[in-house]
């Protein structure tokens, strides 16, 4: 039978066998053998049991139930209490010992019971021959005589019988209770009448070939008197015939009879009676597909049962967003129920696998459906977007504004003393700066992901070239005033101009040789965060941009080692003090920037890198002009040639 179940995706937890015999000796073992039978039966996880051998096996499970309850000692074999809450899956076989388990045993337990038996018809004629049963013949037949003393409890015959315990003649077996007597033939009585029929029709086919004038030699064996069973398999296995109820009699060639069976459903009352109701049936003969038929809503379980129909399973089910996990040693139908793992998820129930979500979805909490992934971004609508935004065109506004106070006071000497026309450039080189940082923000798109590094990279190293060509200015300066400097043939803004374009060429070498071999573009990053889709802009080579970082860093620390050593020279032409403070922080900003950039990822990638724009270019705007500002406009006494002149 295994075979079989394994084949229907269906295992036993255990199977137990049940000895025929026993000798008297062996008394106690046997006892000690049935409690732990019992306790197999009640306490294992299984709901449904097959009782598949000899009638004695439902004798057994009800004798071994009786006596757990009879004898207390043995509750210490079980780890709990005994529960008969089974569905007991009985052969058609098994129907014989009913009768007698319902007279002396407590027939409660297989409330519930799944059997089949015999398919049958009713016989023209049989109750009325029932109903025509009477003891006035009990003389002559034996079997009517025990049968009115086990039915009415009276004897028929016995003249020494009290007058309470002899019959009246009244009686009649229409009378009784169901299912005590049937007037219906059963379909145990049935296959009885089939057999006798099928062995009357194999002795009669044996006694024509025995009596037969033309005899084959192979059959002397059948001419003796005496018949012997063993001469009636020939016979019995070619018989073919229909009985009165106009069912066909015919065994296959394995020599099993061709019958049907029918499914029934065993309820029990609390007198201890029983009725069986026919649920189902089993037709071999019927076309495909329709052999079997079954009536789950004709069932009546064990009243212990919660769960209607009851499950019979090793371990639950495995809900939703988790499958199935073997458990060693077990067998495939035990398992444990393993979570999907990250990105897949289960939308039904007892799934073997998970499935995989696709790229633009993540599974939700439950790991039992696929949502779609958020899209992001920084956007000009969030709150973290909005205030880059606001720094941004702040910073743009301060700048201007800066510009516009030094065109207005371009002929003072605070202007003048500086080289005013770098630092014009130096003004509008950190307005474009401020500008660029909001091609970070929003969706990213092919013109964006080509301009925003590049513009960075380009107006920063022009604004880092400027302060590098003013330092370089006064430091020259300062030197050609000396009575016989050979540096008074580089004074002039040539060699300031020609600083800023060479610095500046170079940083735009770097993003052409970028732009021409490997430019950013637009992608879609779906692993890095869970539930997200990071749209960004891929640098496409990372190589190159950090050679656009690398070669701002040279310029800020050339341009910081240069106001460093120009930091002594004489106030009246120097703000190499306030350039090396601004380098400082530009260079301070960079070097954090690169690894809090690589650690975050997403749109706080990209906020990260505008902080740094502004903080960098902040930093430069207020370290070098605050102090210009602050003498314009809160004190224009010291923006004068005599104060200048008297500072030298």
């Amino acid at each position: 039978m295994e075979p079989l179940l394994s084949q229907n995706e269906i295992c036993s937890e255990f199977t137990e066998r049940v000895d025929r015999n026993f000798h008297f000796y062996e008394l106690f073992e046997m006892l000690e053998r049935t409690v732990r039978h019992v306790a197999v039966f009640t306490e294992k996880t299984t709901n449904a049991i097959i009782i598949h051998g000899e009638n004695i096996v439902f004798m057994w499970l009800a004798s071994a139930l009786v006596v757990t309850r009879l004898f207390p000692l043995t509750a210490s074999h079980f780890s709990q209490e005994v529960s008969t809450r089974k569905v007991w899956i009985a052969m058609a076989q098994n129907d014989f010992t009913l009768h007698s388990i319902q007279k002396s045993l407590d027939m409660q337990m297989f409330h519930g019971a799944i059997s089949f038996s015999i398919s049958k018809k009713e016989l023209p004629g049989f109750q009325q021959y029932i109903q025509a049963v009477t003891p006035s013949g009990a003389n002559q037949d034996g079997f009517i005589r025990d049968v009115w003393k086990q039915a009415f409890g009276c004897s028929v015959t016995n003249k020494n019988a009290s007058e309470d315990d002899e019959c009246t003649g009244k009686e009649r077996l229409d009378d009784l209770l169901a299912p005590f007597f049937e007037t219906s033939l059963l379909s145990h009585s049935y296959s009885i009448y089939n057999a006798v029929y099928t062995l009357a029709q194999a002795l009669h086919a044996a006694h024509t070939v025995r009596t037969h004038q033309n005899i084959p030699k192979d059959r002397d064996q059948v001419r003796s008197k005496t018949i012997e069973a063993w001469q009636l398999h020939p016979f019995l296995q070619r018989i073919a015939f229909n009985n009165n109820a106009g069912d066909e009699i015919k065994l296959n060639e394995d020599g099993t009879l061709q019958a049907g069976f029918d499914i029934v459903n065993l309820v029990t009352f609390p007198n201890n009676s029983y009725v069986n109701i026919p649920v189902g049936e089993i037709d071999p003969q019927a076309p495909p597909g329709k052999s079997f038929l079954i009536h789950p809503d004709k069932i009546q379980w064990h009243h212990e049962f919660t769960q209607l129909p009851p499950l019979s399973l090793c371990n639950d089910p495995c809900p939703l967003g988790k499958r199935k996990d073997k458990i060693e040693g077990r067998k495939f139908c035990c398992y444990a129920c393993a979570p999907c793992p990250e990105k897949m998820i289960s939308r039904q129930m007892d799934m073997e696998n998970c499935d995989r979500c696709p790229e633009d979805q993540f599974p939700n909490k439950a790991h039992n459906e696929c949502v779609p992934k958020t899209l992001n971004f920084l956007s000009f609508e969030e709150p973290l977007g909005i205030t880059l935004v606001s720094l941004s065109l702040l910073f743009s506004l301060l700048t201007a504004l800066v510009f516009t106070i030094f065109i207005k006071q371009r002929d003072t000497p605070i202007v003048k003393a500086n080289n005013r026309n770098l630092t014009y450039l130096l003004l509008v080189s950190l307005f474009l700066c401020f500008l660029c940082s909001l091609l970070f923000i929003g969706k990213p798109n092919r013109a964006t992901c080509l301009l925003r590094q590049t513009t960075f990279g380009i107006t920063f190293s022009v604004a880092i070239s400027s302060i590098l060509a003013k330092t370089i200015t006064v430091i020259i300066a300062f030197l050609a005033s000396k009575p016989g400097s050979l540096f008074h043939k580089w004074v002039g803004q040539k060699l300031a101009y020609s600083i800023i374009w060479f610095c500046s060429f170079i940083q735009l070498g770097i993003c052409v040789v970028w732009l021409s071999t490997s430019p950013p573009f637009p992608d879609l990053d779906m692993e890095t965060l869970h539930g997200e889709i990071i749209v960004e802009c891929h640098e496409g080579s990372i190589t190159m941009f950090y050679c656009v970082l690398s070669y701002m860093g040279l310029l800020a620390l050339l341009s910081f080692t240069v106001a460093f050593l120009a930091r002594k020279l004489p106030d009246s032409f120097n703000e190499a003090k306030f350039i090396t403070f601004s380098m400082l922080v530009f260079c301070s900003v960079w070097l954090t920037f690169v690894p809090t950039y690589l650690s975050t990822k997403g749109k706080h990638m990209v906020a990260v890198e505008i902080f740094s724009i502004l903080s960098s270019g902040a930093g430069l705007l207020g370290c070098i002009f605050t102090p210009k500002i602050y003498i314009i406009i809160w004190r224009p006494e010291l923006n004068t040639r005599e104060h200048l002149v008297h500072k030298k």
